[in-house]
């Protein structure tokens, strides 16, 4: 038996240990029904107990509140639809996932990826798949899909080695989901659930929204995509040819499972679509400035600012939603996909019943959290945490290194960034807030564990699809050969996206617009 051989059977035996934990836990919408459980009685306890917490900055004692009693059963049923109408991740994620999907669904952004390829030289593949995999997070978990396939025609047509295309392009996507240069429906959703967590707080911070973690996502981002690259290039591709990974495909499937992967290559009225929904987008970044900068803008704070507080940073999903639309209008109109007016809202329908699972996960979600601020038990836990770190004198730099590593952990059992923020937000957000954090800053802290192991993990849906796809090449392939061959990018963007918050902590820069790291007064 060879060292490879020992080595492959090692990791099969680790991942089959973790697969077996991961799949004792519930899916995430029972998960949440009985952490939902679990407050309902703890609160009742406590209030049972006429047990107070004292948070500092609050006049007043916060009570504790129990659900199985008169006040709280009254409440619970007075407010089971606004505890899920009004979780704000749906007020901010509906309206954008309706424009993303009409720029999705059009064709738009599967060319944008396209192009972006095709224009790339052979020597720049690499480094192309990193920016489109690092960006793919724009079309959601349709990226995990459309991607890798892709990425591994274009290195086949330009003699590279198509399996490190396949790899390199899940790599970036995975890794580096959590950050983009641009604003996203994910940026809208964890800035809704933060603002939910942040509603109880004497002390509640920079308003969160979807901007809140710009600066640090373009700067991440930008370091990631090149990254990828040189991990393609310099490690990955390497190692598949020492290996002798064979370059053509030995199987292919013909049960359907995977939909016909596009030519990388544009047609002349795709690249005439693109070219027009450039200026569109143009033209509708023109319009946003203008309406800006106007002398006495309505857009403007009562000083005649946009910080920290205006109606421009209210106004960030509208402007999102122009930017997607708009452009994804004007493609689809040229190159034919929109041939009358009711394929427009067919595809905002396509677009939200794609997000169904998630429609569905948020109405237990919005009771757990209005639960979990009604009762005051967030506060209780909150207080108790931020006591204990203080005691210990565990408030700096080693803090957020530890909320980092257990979200690391935790992400490779519960897959579903939403799910795990909610989960983390609830406790930490109020937590670091007592020693003196910004809610927008956590919420950062928190995107480098969601995304750099979930390329790591069995329980990650899309690991399955992409063994489907490899074993094209290699049938002999399993979970621990792709667990090798991500390893190394999850280890480099583990210790560099950690190098980006702790330059952005130790200098005390803005996260994004009004948010920075420590919360004033």
């Amino acid at each position: 038996m060879t060292a490879t051989t020992v080595k492959t059977t090692r990791a099969d035996r680790l991942l089959n240990g973790i697969e077996r934990a991961g799949n004792k836990l519930p899916n995430p919408f029972m998960l949440f029904l009985y952490l939902f459980l679990i407050t309902a009685l703890g609160s009742s306890i406590l209030a049972w107990m006429d047990v107070s917490v004292q948070i500092p900055g609050a006049d007043e004692a916060t009570e504790m509140r129990g659900f199985f009693t008169g006040e709280g059963l009254a409440w619970f049923t007075e407010n089971l639809g606004p505890n899920y109408l009004g979780f704000p991740p749906l007020v901010t994620v509906l309206p954008i996932i309706l424009a993303v999907g009409v720029a999705e669904k059009s064709g738009l952004l599967a060319a944008l990826i396209r192009k972006t390829f095709g224009s790339s030289p052979r020597w720049a593949l690499p480094y192309a798949v990193g920016v489109v995999g690092v960006l793919g997070s724009i079309m959601s978990d349709a990226s995990f899909v459309v991607i890798p396939p892709l990425a591994a025609l274009v290195f086949a047509a330009a003699g590279r080695h198509p399996v490190a295309g396949l790899l390199g392009g899940f790599a970036a996507t995975g890794a580096g989901y959590s950050t983009t240069m641009l604003v996203t429906s994910l940026d809208a959703l964890f800035a809704g659930i933060t603002t939910a967590v942040t509603a109880t707080l004497p002390n509640p911070g920079d308003p969160v929204h979807p901007l809140s973690n710009y600066f640090f996502n373009v700067v991440s981002a930008a370091v990631l995509m090149f990254l990828a690259g040189l991990l393609i290039d310099k490690v990955l591709e390497p190692r598949l040819i020492r290996q002798g990974v064979p370059r053509e495909q030995i199987s292919e499937d013909d049960d359907g499972t995977f939909a016909p992967v596009p030519a990388a290559d544009l047609t002349p009225v795709e690249r005439r679509g693109l070219v027009l929904a450039g200026i569109s987008a143009l033209v509708v970044a023109a319009v946003v400035l203008l309406g800006i900068f106007w002398p006495d803008s309505p857009w403007r704070n009562e000083d005649g600012a946009f910080l920290p507080r205006s109606p421009l940073l209210s106004s960030i999903v509208f402007i999102v939603f122009a930017m997607f639309i708009v452009p994804g209008l004007v493609y689809g109109r040229a190159v034919g996909v929109l041939k009358k007016s009711e394929d427009v809202p067919r595809m905002m329908g396509d677009a939200i019943k794609d997000m169904m699972s998630f429609l569905v996960l948020a109405f237990v979600l919005g009771q757990f959290i209005a639960l979990f601020n009604w009762s005051g038990i967030g506060s209780w836990i909150a207080v108790g945490g931020a006591e204990g770190l203080q005691s210990i004198g565990l408030t700096g730099y080693g803090a957020i290194f530890g909320f980092v590593v257990l979200a690391s952990l935790l992400n490779l059992f519960i897959i579903s960034g939403s799910s795990l923020w909610t989960l983390m937000a609830a406790v930490f957000v109020p937590m670091f807030a007592l020693i003196g954090y910004e809610p927008g800053f956590i919420q950062g802290a928190f995107r480098v564990g969601d995304s750099a192991t979930q390329i790591l993990t069995p329980l990650n849906p899309y690991i399955i699809v992409l063994l489907a796809m490899l074993r094209r090449y290699e049938p002999n392939a399993g979970l621990g050969t792709i667990i090798a061959r991500m390893l190394p990018f999850s280890i480099v963007f583990w210790l560099a996206w950690f190098s980006i918050l702790s330059v952005f902590f130790l200098l005390d820069l803005p996260m994004g617009p009004g948010n920075g790291i420590f919360l004033e007064g």
